[in-house]
């Protein structure tokens, strides 16, 4: 296991930005020019405390260069509020979209940071009305206070899922519109999507995201490729992850390299057949 202790150096994510854009992305910054392959997503495929995070790997065995859009815990709310990502995803010759979590959203219960989608900003009155018992300024981000309003009552907890799938497939579909041109969504978890329907587990990435919620967005997508980690995968745990002391429960909780790795050897061959078969013109 690649380990640093506190004080040690970091993985150097060479962090970069993109014109027009707020956001400080995964580098070293790639020149949008040519073809290319833009790959939307949160920390997954920004590939926190991963050294070859599964763009990379594919840029290595498809020779199409893979430009990390990335941004940690990104919700649908991180691109659409950047019309500088939006316009570099556009001009991609492809467009990999990890399937995000729907918790990070704004929506009529809360708000979320504009950016960073993880950090709840206010509950509204709806949300006010419906756990009057609640102190909402204890919590910081969404899923200390979405955890805790399930544990507090979870027939009242269903109202506030079903506003988050219904929020997410309308904020998918306005996303999808706005980058254009053909999308492979990615499903990059633990578990199925079907393993999720009636779930009130925030815990299990993308959250709250089911199966049914991605057929619905299906027809405006080139295709959809599902990796769910393999139980060998999965057995690695944090081996071969970079990451502090103080990181450890963090990485703990990522998926590994044999996990990005299988996306890789899933998605790589998608990629070469779309491209080989819709190349541009020179």
């Amino acid at each position: 296991m690649s380990y640093l202790r506190q004080g040690d150096n970091p993985l150097n994510y060479n962090l970069c930005r993109y014109d027009g854009s707020k956001l400080m992305f995964r580098g070293p910054r790639r020149q949008l020019y040519g073809d290319y392959a833009a790959f939307l997503g949160a920390s997954e495929t920004y590939g926190k405390f991963i050294a070859h995070p599964f763009p990379e790997l594919i840029e290595v065995q498809t020779g199409l260069k893979c430009v990390n859009f990335g941004w940690p815990n990104a919700g649908v709310d991180a691109f659409l509020n950047d019309p500088g990502i939006l316009q570099a995803a556009s001009g991609a010759c492809i467009k990999i979209v990890q399937i995000p979590c729907a918790q990070n959203m704004s929506n009529r219960y809360y708000s979320v940071h504009p950016r960073r989608n993880d950090r709840f900003l206010e509950a509204s009155g709806a949300l006010r009305d419906l756990y009057d018992e609640v102190d909402f300024t204890d919590f910081h981000f969404t899923r200390h206070m979405l955890g805790h309003l399930a544990e507090t009552s979870p027939g009242r907890f269903t109202y506030i899922r079903e506003e988050l799938q219904a929020i997410w497939i309308s904020r998918m579909m306005m996303l999808l519109e706005r980058i254009a041109g053909p999308v492979i969504l990615l499903w990059f978890s633990s578990r199925r999507p079907d393993e999720a329907n009636n779930s009130l587990n925030v815990s299990d990435d993308p959250v709250f995201v089911t199966r049914n919620m991605i057929e619905a967005i299906r027809p405006v997508v080139s295709g959809i490729a599902e990796v769910t980690a393999s139980a060998a995968a999965l057995s690695q745990g944090t081996n071969g992850m970079v990451f502090s002391d103080i990181e450890a429960r963090a990485a703990s909780e990522m998926l590994g390299p044999a996990a990005h790795q299988e996306v890789a050897e899933i998605l790589s061959p998608l990629i070469a057949d779309y491209t080989i078969h819709n190349k541009r013109p020179a």
